[in-house]
């Protein structure tokens, strides 16, 4: 039955239906004449070996052409094109030899120059210097893996190379040759093996400011510790210090894309040592694979120049920790070991996919040694008796001189935590010790960092700002709920000198790069507050020099004790100079008042304390006590000066206690309401002073008008005594 050309498909079972009836119409009808002339015709012997003739004659023409051709009429196209894939110079100055007959083909290359980008020369390539230039490389490339869809090389052989890479500072290296992606490692096809007989390699990193000079070589021996294994070696120096790199891993030839490859490397870099035994999941795709690694060392500081994270300066350490990279995340998985004296444990993740790597941790240690974080705030450490000790920075300062890396702290971000359980720290109340740091764009915060003491707790935040050349530094840190006696650790019968409640708040700000430099022009203050306790009776009475009585019960050890009404320190800190606002010590026999500057550049402290006994004495000698010298090993005396007679209590002493009122709640809101000191600022209101916060502060003017009186009045009875005294020696006469 026919169909019309525009009647619709009647569907695959009609179209088989039609194809059946064909075959049966063909099979069973009579052959017409033209036909079979037809088929007469392709069977023609002549005709099959006429094309057998043909076919022949154009394979022998392809095979002489390949015998004669000459390969390095392709030198020119084939740098063109390794030109445009790696976008830079690439020149074959040798010959090329190509043997293609074999289920192997191989491919030699003679003099091979890869030069190096253009911004290079920026960052201190020489004029026509090449990135690379190798006298002789070959390689073979398996022909059945390569039609089953996988590239494989039977071997690659390197000979006479030298290499120059270079990083600049904005981490650009002359290695990456298309887009840079980062925080992934290029898939490199798998090799069989691998010879490199001498390769001499330079590395040049202007961002981690590390140069590297060595030799790199592979070899696969039969004989000797690394017989049937692979081992790449590389040798020279780092920074002027040995280096030294093995990695040893099972034959390449054995190597399957769907077997783990197993390896051990040992690296050693200066006073850096590190081990790693792991396995890569998928051979040449170095984005995915574990290892377990120790690590040991001086300075944890010093791991930037092979890693990049920036890490603060430590004592000498040793840690071991579970390695796994997926892409450009690299974890640390229970990481463990000590640095210094101090326990660390916890895990790490590094992140190098994006524009910095972000450093993520969440550490715990049980104990740490004070002397271990000394190093982290720039101090040096030294062992001595198998002990991290901290020592002076040179010229007996205090403060760390040591230039702080911000170059190293803007090249990366972090958010950690970390707690110690137990702080050893010898004549120290501090117990434990934690802070939350976040490290974002050369803005580095500890907030909060805080020590717990064995009463008390110091706590607050420092930020350091380093996104410009020179850092600047801003800390604020409180201390509430401590107690003077276990600060102060002089002792008599077994008994404190002073005790009682402590208060303290220092607040600075300052640029530097270094804590010596940054607190050398700091701007802030720093107060301390002893609201209520006990002293020696003794010592109090000292404080007034009090010849009759404070040398004589010191001396005999008196145990005898007298309220501490209340102590302040206010120091105004500007230009790096600590200038006290006030200083005040009220116990029960004795009122003192101080002054004076300590000086956070030099280092050297100049402070004089006069007393002024609350009760009459037969002789009462009134010279100042001074102390005075470097902060280290300040020296206490005595200020030479004429003995006097019993002045009496100041008469205005609401207007020594006024400014007060201002400095409790700064300290510790409480103090104003609850401590002595507190009360001692209700008396001087009661005793006309305009002391309340509500009303205006005690104006500087008639603070030292009443300082100016006092003085006056201790004038004129120097002056009743010195009458007195030639009127008795003429009556003598």
């Amino acid at each position: 039955m026919s169909q019309d050309a525009n009647t619709p498909d009647e569907g695959p079972v009609t179209r088989h239906a039609a194809r059946a009836r064909a075959w049966l119409k063909h099979a069973f009808e009579p052959e017409t004449p033209e036909a079979a002339a037809a088929r007469r015709e392709r069977h023609d012997p002549k005709v099959a070996r006429r094309m057998v003739i043909a076919l022949s004659v154009v394979i022998l023409l392809i095979v002489g052409l390949l015998v004669i051709f000459d390969w390095n009429w392709l030198r020119g196209p084939v740098g063109a094109v390794a030109s445009a894939q790696l976008r830079r110079t690439v020149v074959l100055a040798g010959d090329l030899d190509v043997h293609p007959w074999s289920l192997t083909p191989r491919a030699e290359i003679h003099d091979l120059r890869i030069a190096q980008p253009g911004w290079a020369a920026d960052a201190g390539a020489k004029p026509g210097e090449q990135m690379a230039t190798v006298g002789r490389v070959e390689a073979s490339i398996q022909l059945p893996d390569l039609l089953r869809g996988r590239t494989v090389l039977g071997y690659v052989r390197v000979r006479q190379a030298k290499i120059h890479l270079i990083r600049d500072r904005d981490g650009r290296g002359n290695w990456e040759f298309g887009a840079r992606d980062k925080g992934r490692s290029a898939k490199l096809p798998a090799i069989r093996r691998l010879l490199i007989d001498r390769a001499d390699l330079r590395l040049d990193d202007a961002q981690r400011k590390a140069v590297f000079e060595g030799v790199v070589s592979t070899e696969e021996s039969t004989t000797g510790e690394t017989a049937g294994r692979f081992l790449l070696k590389g040798d020279g120096s780092l920074n002027r210090a040995k280096f030294v790199a093995r990695i040893v891993g099972e034959p390449l030839l054995n190597i399957s894309p769907d077997r783990p490859y197993h390896f051990k490397a040992e690296v050693q870099a200066g006073a850096t040592r590190i081990r790693a035994d792991g396995q890569i999941d998928r051979p040449f795709d170095l984005n995915r694979f574990g290892a377990h690694f120790s690590l040991s060392g001086a300075d944890m500081n010093d791991l930037y120049i092979l890693t990049g994270v920036v890490l603060p300066n430590t004592p000498p350490y040793r840690v071991s920790a579970g390695l796994v990279r997926d892409g450009g995340r690299w974890h640390l998985n229970k990481a463990r070991g000590m640095i210094g004296e101090s326990d660390i444990a916890g895990q790490l993740t590094v992140d190098t996919s994006g524009k910095k790597p972000h450093l993520t941790a969440d550490l715990h240690s049980r104990r740490v040694d004070f002397d271990d974080l000394g190093a982290f705030f720039g101090m040096r450490t030294r062992r001595v008796g198998g002990e991290t000790k901290s020592t002076p920075t040179p010229g007996g300062r205090l403060l760390p001189d040591s230039t702080l890396q911000v170059d190293r702290i803007r090249a990366m971000n972090a958010d950690v935590k970390f707690r110690a359980d137990a702080v050893n720290a010898p004549g120290l109340p501090l117990r434990k010790f934690s802070l939350d740091l976040d490290l974002q764009d050369g803005v580095l915060k500890l907030n909060p960092i805080s020590f717990s003491l064995d009463r008390g707790n110091i706590k607050g935040r420092v930020v350091l700002n380093a996104t410009k050349a020179t850092p600047h530094t801003d800390l604020d840190l409180r201390m509430t709920g401590g107690r003077i006696e276990d600060w102060v650790s002089r002792r008599v019968q077994g008994l404190p000198v002073v005790e009682g409640a402590l208060a303290a708040r220092l607040k600075l700000s300052g640029s530097g790069n270094s804590v010596h430099r940054a607190a050398s022009n700091a701007n802030g203050s720093f107060t301390l507050v002893a609201p209520r306790g006990e002293v020696r009776q003794a010592f109090a009475e000292l404080l007034g020099v009090n010849a009759s009585a404070g040398l004589i019960k010191l001396l005999s050890e008196d145990p005898q004790k007298t309220p501490l009404r209340c102590a302040v320190a206010d120091f105004q800190v500007r230009n790096g100079v600590a200038h006290s606002n006030r200083i005040l010590v009220d116990t029960g026999v004795v009122l003192v008042e101080g002054s004076g500057s300590i000086n956070l550049e030099t280092e050297r402290m100049n402070l004089r304390f006069e007393g002024d006994s609350k009760k009459p004495r037969l002789l009462h000698l009134f010279m100042p006590i001074t102390v005075s010298g470097p902060l280290t090993k300040p020296g206490i005396g005595v200020e030479a000066g004429p003995a006097v007679a019993q002045g009496g209590l100041a008469l205005a002493l609401g207007s020594i206690l006024s400014p007060f009122a201002a400095i409790l709640p700064f300290v510790d809101p409480g103090l104003a309401n609850d401590a002595n000191c507190g009360a001692l600022v209700r008396e001087g209101r009661k005793r006309g002073a305009p002391t309340s916060l509500a009303t205006a502060p005690v104006t500087e003017s008639q603070i030292e008008g009443a300082q100016k009186e006092r003085k006056d009045r201790q004038k004129a009875l120097r002056d009743e005594r010195q009458d007195r005294d030639r009127n008795n020696r003429k009556g003598r006469d």
